[in-house]
């Protein structure tokens, strides 16, 4: 019971980060009111090309869609392939990868420091999976998602030329 919590909290936790990034206004719902209440978006915009900024979501979409096959891996205990998908999705062969498509001179210097640090937190994560030990992975995974939403929290994509 008490793994399936954390799969549970994980997954809650994803989530958050696919709102953090997607949305243009945050709501806040207070308890006892009906009204929501306004969270304005100061997130610094990535001016990027459209057709840029369309490749960029869809790497961050999928992104979130191997957090999720991550956690599912773990819950299913298996450790072989959520070290895999660690790797190939989220480790610095990824970043390379982003690099390659992407011109960095769109991304400033703090962009890059966030999503080294994202990598970085993913490979810790991938070093760890072969000890099979949720104790040691869940604070890795932890690190990841956190690098994850410190980005959202700050960036956002503004598209130019997108009409």
């Amino acid at each position: 019971m008490k793994k399936g919590m954390l799969v549970v909290a994980v997954m809650l936790a994803a989530g958050l980060l696919a709102g953090a990034g997607c949305t243009g206004q945050a709501t806040r719902h207070d308890a006892g009111h009906a009204a929501a209440v306004e969270i304005p978006d100061t997130r610094t915009q990535l001016p990027l090309p459209a057709q840029a900024g369309k490749e960029h979501r869809t790497v961050m979409l999928q992104h979130l869609e191997t957090v999720q096959a991550i956690v599912a891996a773990l819950a299913g205990e298996d450790f072989d392939l959520a070290k895999g998908l660690t790797e190939a999705h989220l480790g610095f062969f990824q970043h390379r990868q982003a690099m390659a498509r992407q011109q960095p001179e769109n991304f400033p210097p703090a962009y890059h420091d966030l999503a080294m640090a994202h990598h970085e937190a993913a490979e810790e994560l991938a070093k760890v999976m072969p000890s099979r030990d949720l104790k040691q992975i869940l604070p890795r995974l932890n690190s990841v998602l956190k690098a994850c939403v410190a980005c959202h929290l700050e960036y956002k994509i503004e598209e130019r030329g997108a009409r």
